[in-house]
């Protein structure tokens, strides 16, 4: 089984592109991960989410411990096994989700105790079970347990959580080690902290890279500080990312965060965005965002975009899409959803080869006048 490692192809300005390999296969950077929260991509089949081309899915660790169990995933081969995707997939921590979702929550230097959002039931997780249910889950990249910083944050709060998420940093990266449910070819990523304090930031990046990880993320952002200081954040932390291995910018975000963020250096993403917009009846195309449930769509033949490969967006005329929406059927969620999804796919692809063939300024100036000039004039 060959191992995980990553490889640089072609660089323009601060924007790269690259593969990171896995032992389940290649992933093509810049990639945007579908969030498969609870071992699903909401409103779509993993055949389908793979057609769009998703090379690797993001699972939750907060979740899949909750409901149906580590144990019992791994009792079942595994995560790959349990939701039938064969290809990459990266687990998130469950740092995150403990911060925005748990009803109690109490941090301690050993981990964090709190009470399930489902039934109110008590758990506890530490570095080590978080590293311990990853590997039972069997993810090929794994994160470490960190705590996200509150938003706004003073900065004694944010000294005193980076260094918190440094601490734990350690003991996550020696649970990964002595983790007997490890497989050769699986990765652990460090997470960058510090909330919007660039020095801050700058700071713990050195940090977390002097205690040696597979790769590194940024979390913490894109909870709401605006775009501008998640940017200034971006330009702050990655030049002291090496330069040989993966970026990844956690939870983020619109389409123009991700040309942004690849415009400062950033490898990989993941958001919610895509697939809870479509089950909200909100599409994502190359001219914006449109709503399906408005009135204006209710008689238009036309598809969301007449380019795009994607029959959810190609086929479908926005009158029934808006029919759809508004009669309250699934099938409105599964169409728009997989359209979203194929979108952001298409916009990574389109980003990798304006990298590759050195024109990716060219790029963002087309995708920018695209969007201004807005979505297609009513009939």
């Amino acid at each position: 089984m060959s191992g995980f490692s990553f490889h640089l192809d072609a660089t323009d300005g601060e924007a790269r592109t690259g593969r990171v390999e896995t032992p389940r296969g290649t992933i093509r950077t810049p990639a945007f991960m579908p969030v498969g929260t609870a071992g699903t991509v909401k409103a779509m089949l993993p055949q389908t989410v793979a057609s769009t081309g998703a090379d690797i899915v993001l699972g939750n660790t907060y979740h899949l411990m909750l409901r149906p169990g580590a144990e019992e995933v791994a009792a079942l081969g595994g995560l790959h096994s349990f939701m039938n995707w064969q290809k990459p997939i990266l687990t998130d921590s469950g740092g995150f989700q403990v911060w925005s979702l748990a009803k109690l929550r109490k941090m301690t230097e050993e981990g964090v105790t709190f009470q399930s959002h489902i039934d109110g039931s008590t758990h506890s997780l530490t570095p080590e079970r978080s590293i311990e249910i990853q590997c039972l889950l069997g993810s090929d990249i794994q994160m470490i347990l960190d705590e996200c910083t509150d938003y706004p944050a003073t900065r004694a709060q944010a000294t005193s959580s980076m260094e918190l998420t440094t601490r734990w940093a350690r003991r996550s990266r020696q649970a990964f080690a002595d983790q007997p449910q490890r497989v050769s070819g699986q990765a652990l990523f460090g997470i960058v902290q510090g909330s919007t304090y660039p020095d801050l930031r700058l700071a713990h990046a050195q940090a977390i890279v002097d205690i040696g990880f597979d790769g590194y993320a940024l979390g913490g952002l894109s909870v709401g500080e605006q775009q501008s200081a998640m940017l200034d954040t971006i330009e702050a932390a990655a030049p002291a990312l090496p330069r040989t291995q993966p970026r990844y910018l956690m939870g983020v975000g619109t389409p123009e965060d991700l040309v942004e963020a690849v415009r400062r250096g950033i490898d990989m993403f993941d958001c919610v965005m895509p697939t809870r917009s479509g089950r909200h009846g909100q599409a994502f195309t190359r001219h914006g965002r449109v709503t399906l449930k408005n009135a204006r769509h209710a008689a238009d033949p036309r598809p969301l975009d007449d380019q795009s490969t994607c029959e959810a967006a190609s086929v479908y005329s926005r009158a029934y899409l808006h029919h759809l929406v508004k009669s309250g059927e699934y099938l409105a969620a599964m169409l728009i959803t997989w359209a979203n999804v194929a979108y952001y796919q298409a916009l990574m692809a389109d980003i990798r080869a304006a990298i590759a063939e050195a024109r990716f300024e060219a790029f963002v100036a087309q995708f920018y006048a695209e969007r201004e000039a807005g979505d297609i004039e009513p009939l």
